[in-house]
């Protein structure tokens, strides 16, 4: 398989080279590839433009060994690290591999979902029945009363009977063996958790309410955040996000043009 890479420099710049410190201030040791005892090269953090590693294809094939973590902290090496690195099916199968998952479902809202795969960001989804508790739940699914609370952002047990479900910690890896995780932003316990269907997948009726709130709360604070910008009422902000087919900085525009407009016609 041949190399898939180009010449490009500007590719192997550093992320962040205004943090990179003067050339004549780097040891030679750590500005090029680290000499072993014995004469030959070997790789090391601090020798990443290693001829070896600028080659998609090889980058890959190193790159797909790390643990999430590492290879989250390999994304910041350089660009084509990054570029390498930032791969969907790489940061996919390093998140599933150590649980033994069968697939992830779901695009993140944010590319920092990749950084951590701990246990603590799955969760189980136990749909709300008459008789349900709290205390109830934990002892069926063998966790903690404060675990549940804690991750569904609840203060009381009361919090329970307004919800359609709840995100159950899962303290048992076993479960997600062979299973299928769906990544999914909870509006109530206001985390994006990769979420564990025991009963088969997602209820539609539930999954389409769920879009629906988080479609109507990102909506209202988009109208608050307006709303302070301009300093002007929400049913206003409201009305320029609507003529801007919902995109903030240009309903902000189309309100500075229309007061530009009414001060130089003397109307403010």
């Amino acid at each position: 398989m041949g190399c898939c890479c180009d010449d490009d420099e500007q590719l192997l710049q550093p992320l962040n080279p205004s943090e990179i410190q003067n050339s004549d201030q780097i040891p030679p040791s750590a500005s090029s590839t680290t000499v072993a005892h014995d004469g030959e090269d070997v790789i090391s953090p601090m020798n990443s433009h290693f001829s070896a590693l600028i080659c998609h294809d090889t980058l890959r094939a190193i790159l797909e060994k790390l643990a999430l973590p590492d290879l989250a902290r390999a994304a910041c090496v350089n660009r084509i690290w990054n570029f390498v690195a930032s791969d969907r099916e790489l940061q996919t199968k390093a998140f599933k591999d150590p649980w033994k998952i069968k697939d992830v479902i779901g695009d993140p809202s944010s590319g920092s979902f990749w950084r951590d795969n701990s246990l603590s960001k799955f969760a189980i989804s136990h749909r709300i029945v008459r008789g349900d508790s709290v205390a109830s739940l934990a002892v069926k699914y063998s966790v903690h009363v404060m675990g549940i609370k804690r991750l569904n952002n609840m203060m009381s047990d009361h919090g329970i009977y307004s919800r359609e479900r709840l995100l159950i910690p899962v303290s048992n890896p076993d479960c997600l063996i062979n299973g299928t995780c769906y990544i999914e932003l909870d509006i109530y316990a206001k985390r994006e958790v990769a979420v564990l269907y025991l009963d088969g997948g997602p209820d539609p009726k539930l999954t389409t309410m769920l879009n629906r709130l988080t479609s109507e709360r990102s909506k209202k604070r988009v109208i608050d955040s307006l709303r302070r910008s301009m300093q002007v009422d929400g049913e206003t902000a409201q009305y320029y996000l609507a003529v801007s087919d919902g995109d903030p900085r240009s309903a902000f525009s189309q309100f500075s043009e229309d007061l530009r407009w009414e001060r130089e016609a003397g109307l403010t």
